[in-house]
């Protein structure tokens, strides 16, 4: 397939070659909907966690004698059922990753570079520059050339002066093209890639 590529003003200065493979490839839904619950998973740190009543600080005398007081026996101020006791069944530490072979994790970047690409949502540059830090001068750049937002922007070799300029414009994600993913792909309306990224990503998935 022909890609056109743009300049920051929006004006067409080449078309680059696209495997079919990876952009216009029929894409597996079933696929990609198991690569976002896996990738989903795997942000999860797992790591909440409350006290057990033998965990809680204090609790080692009993705090009256069994018999004879008319209250109901206890035998420890941290019991679950007492203020500022432990925590019966609370969550514990827990590994939550889950694996996914790596021949459907690359199935997965190509329904979604296939969709985004049949929706008419991708975009080429040919690169991104700034002389100095500029967050107005880019959002101007990045409004001539997508208009929708979230826009993910994925680039090759980062300018310095662009990446901070994105960081202070809400709803526009810079991303190492090495570090794509499907999820990033499918949540932003908008992709934007620098010429060398498309290019790497093109490489790196076709067959």
């Amino acid at each position: 397939m022909k890609k056109q590529v743009l300049d920051q003003k929006g004006n067409k200065v080449e078309e680059i070659s696209l495997n079919d493979g990876v952009f216009c490839s029929n894409p597996n839904r079933e696929v990609l909907t198991q690569y976002i619950r896996v990738f989903d998973f795997n942000q999860r740190s797992g790591t909440a966690k409350t006290k057990t009543r033998a965990e809680v600080a204090g609790g080692g005398a009993k705090p009256w004698r069994q018999k004879g007081t008319g209250r109901a026996r206890a035998g420890s101020i941290r019991s679950p059922l007492w203020v500022h006791g432990g925590v019966a069944h609370g969550p514990l530490p827990k590994d939550w990753s889950l694996k996914m072979p790596k021949k459907m994790r690359r199935l997965a970047m190509i329904s979604a570079l296939s969709l985004k690409e049949a929706a008419g949502e991708i975009v080429v540059v040919d690169s991104l520059k700034l002389e100095k830090m500029s967050t107005s001068e880019l959002s101007t750049v990045l409004n001539k050339l997508v208009d929708a937002r979230p826009l993910l922007y994925v680039w090759s070799k980062a300018d310095q002066s662009v990446i901070r300029s994105i960081a202070n414009i809400k709803d526009v994600k810079p991303v190492f093209s090495g570090s794509l993913n499907a999820k990033d792909l499918i949540s932003h309306k908008a992709i934007l890639f620098e010429k060398d990224a498309i290019l790497d990503v093109n490489e790196r998935f076709k067959k």
